[in-house]
């Protein structure tokens, strides 16, 4: 089904990356092209090195593409970014350990001058909704990494941007605090309505998580296969036994076999 342009907030096309170094040209991403319609949560899997995190940054505005076009809500990455269209979940929680977890997700509030009635309102919400009601006065220290990364997510809603960049948010934490969170995020999503972009290396993470699944190959990273998924959007974690979720993660595994076909 072809999409409505105007339910398409991010847009790539042709888009490629190359940094320039001392040992020469680094060819980062090659001939990108996606869309990302509004109220999708999409994945971006594949091999380390293959530009997933790249092609995320530049969707920030952190990196330019030196070839192609890329829109954030129809306008530049650099525009978007200045109108505060994403929030942005790094690998590590990145808490300030000398703030509070609310001081941690007033900071942002504080640099776009909200009120303090409206930071606190804001800062009540978002903890709310990231299950950490009553943690507000914590300091990250006595936080599990879990919780802290569930403050890291607070923070990126705080000023309630429309669009999530998740880069491998939960990489670093062991298998049954991952599900967990696996879990609450989904539900988050379901509750906010947010366009989300995960960059995962786990295959069942990205097919329980995602309506589409963006498999890339190795450096230069390029597209070898999206999938779409039939799963429905409330997905218990048992879904992972089911023939559906198994066959997917079968043509995810099939699309990363077929990106180191490529030639550089």
């Amino acid at each position: 089904m072809t999409a409505n342009m105007s339910d398409v907030v991010i847009e790539a096309k042709g888009v490629g990356l190359t940094f320039k170094t001392n040992d020469g040209p680094v060819h980062a991403l090659k001939g990108v092209d996606l869309s990302v319609e509004k109220g999708e949560f999409v994945s971006f899997i594949g091999p380390s090195g293959c530009g997933k995190t790249t092609f995320l940054r530049a969707i920030a505005a952190l990196e330019t593409p030196t070839e192609g076009s890329l829109t954030v809500n129809g306008m530049s990455a650099e525009e978007a970014r200045q109108k505060r269209a994403y929030g942005y979940v790094f690998q590590a929680a990145g808490l300030y350990p000398w703030r509070t977890i609310g001081g941690n997700i007033r900071l942002p509030l504080e640099i776009m001058g909200f009120s303090k009635a409206e930071q606190a309102e804001r800062v009540e919400r978002v903890l709310n909704l990231v299950d950490l009601k009553g943690f507000g006065k914590k300091f990250p220290w006595q936080l599990s990494g879990g919780m802290q990364q569930r403050a890291s997510i607070a923070r990126a809603l705080a000023f309630d941007a429309d669009i999530l960049l998740m880069d491998e948010p939960f990489g670093a934490l062991d298998e049954i605090v991952r599900d967990h969170l696996n879990e609450q995020l989904l539900a988050l999503w379901g509750r906010t309505q947010k366009t989300i972009c995960f960059v995962t290396h786990s295959i069942p993470e990205a097919v329980y998580l995602s309506t589409k699944i963006v498999v890339m190959s190795p450096r230069p990273g390029r597209i070898t296969d999206v999938i779409e998924s039939p799963l429905p959007k409330g997905r218990p974690l048992d879904i992972r036994d089911s023939r559906e979720f198994i066959d997917i993660a079968h043509r995810v595994r099939d699309g990363l076999r077929a990106g180191h076909s490529y030639d550089d």
